[in-house]
């Protein structure tokens, strides 16, 4: 396939299934998606099981994810009968760090909490993307500020390929629309004011009026909210 823009263009008009399976056709063996089994990863994951189109899907298993978040991920097998791949961080880092600083170090600083981001998240996503062209992510415009200049189709310069949002464009509303017409399961705690689920430690629910990402890393300042998944290349 050409360039972005040459792909952009192929892929304008299409419908998000047809997109999908454009690219998974184009990049046969080298697509993969992840998922956190939030809202919005569900719905892609749909999309992909439930039209059988060939993309690797995978998870990062970072050791610290809630129950509900492991429920979901086992119904979710259940329900479609297709595999998810598990990376888990690497076990010499992991029990460095432990050793070092113990279990709760990222509630120490902001250095910490990167450290822990990287061994548990970024490390073995780095290992999940190699070999890949394109990376499927449930990212919507609106989820954050520093999200707005963002398009469905961009480079990723970090990780050396491209990134495609299927569904950058849906609102919150859409996606709730769409999970509830195709009986999808989901993580119930969306339903108790967790609208971004990560680690456990690391997550609470969000008050009225607050952000959507203020229960990600609370006790840290806002304009440090990204974990470095998605920071710009």
């Amino acid at each position: 396939m050409g360039n972005l823009e040459e792909i952009k263009a192929t892929l304008e008009g299409l419908s998000t299934v047809d997109k999908l399976k454009f690219l998974a056709t184009e990049y046969a063996g080298r697509i993969i998606f992840s998922t956190s089994f939030g809202w919005e990863d569900q719905a892609i994951t749909h999309l992909i099981f439930a039209n059988n189109i060939p993309i690797k899907v995978f998870t990062l298993e970072t050791g610290r994810l809630f129950p509900e978040t492991y429920y979901v991920w086992n119904r979710t097998l259940e329900i479609y009968n297709k595999p998810i791949h598990a990376y888990y961080p690497q076990n010499g880092l992991l029990e460095d760090m432990v050793n070092t600083k113990g279990p709760n170090s990222f509630y120490e600083s902001v250095e910490n909490r990167k450290e822990c981001c990287y061994i548990r998240k970024i490390e073995p996503l780095k290992r999940a993307l190699k070999g890949n062209d394109i990376w499927i992510t449930g990212i919507r415009a609106d989820q954050s500020a520093n999200r707005e200049d963002m398009h469905d189709l961009e480079w990723d310069e970090g990780n050396q390929l491209i990134k495609f949002h299927p569904i950058f464009d849906w609102t919150l509303d859409d996606v709730k629309t769409y999970i509830k017409e195709n009986n999808i399961v989901y993580n119930t705690l969306h339903d108790k004011g967790f609208p971004s689920i990560g680690c456990a430690p690391c997550t609470r629910a969000v008050q009225p009026g607050e952000d959507f990402r203020a229960g990600r890393w609370w006790w840290e300042d806002q304009s440090k909210k990204e974990c470095g998944l998605h920071a710009a290349g």
